[in-house]
């Protein structure tokens, strides 16, 4: 099941350092792009990844997480439900602690997979509004 449990979200924003953000957006309107530079002013290290740009932010952007080659502690994820499959596996490969979904990133069988291999999941919750709220 998915962790809803704040004590345990919190502890998983506490440790984590590195948050790689899969479906990054160089749009300034974007959730993604808005949920970087919040992540960033509360000292986190912001790795975009989206194929389809190759600076987001100021930051590198990477086409996957696979081409990253160094610990993420988070993979925070705005893409469609449908997509998240290939991203679980990719973040399952590279050893990832901790997945979350997005508000209304939801699929549970993506979600299993990654419990099943070990990851923690967050699902359908936003990683700023968490942060905010919990750690504040």
């Amino acid at each position: 099941m998915p962790i809803e449990d704040d004590k345990k979200i919190k502890d998983i924003l506490s440790a984590a350092k590195t948050i790689a953000v899969v479906g990054a957006s160089n749009k300034p309107l974007r959730d993604s792009r808005r949920i970087i530079q919040y992540l960033k002013r509360e000292g986190y290290v912001v790795i975009p990844v989206n194929p389809a740009y190759t600076e987001i932010d100021g930051e590198k952007c990477y086409p996957n997480l696979t081409s990253i080659g160094k610990p993420i502690d988070i993979v925070d994820v705005f893409r469609n439900p449908d997509a998240v499959d290939e991203i679980v596996e990719e973040a399952i490969a590279v050893k990832v602690k901790n997945i979350w979904f997005q508000l209304g990133v939801v699929n549970a069988a993506a979600a299993r997979k990654a419990e099943k291999a070990g990851l923690q999941v967050v699902m359908d919750h936003c990683i700023a509004i968490d942060h905010s709220r919990l750690m504040q």
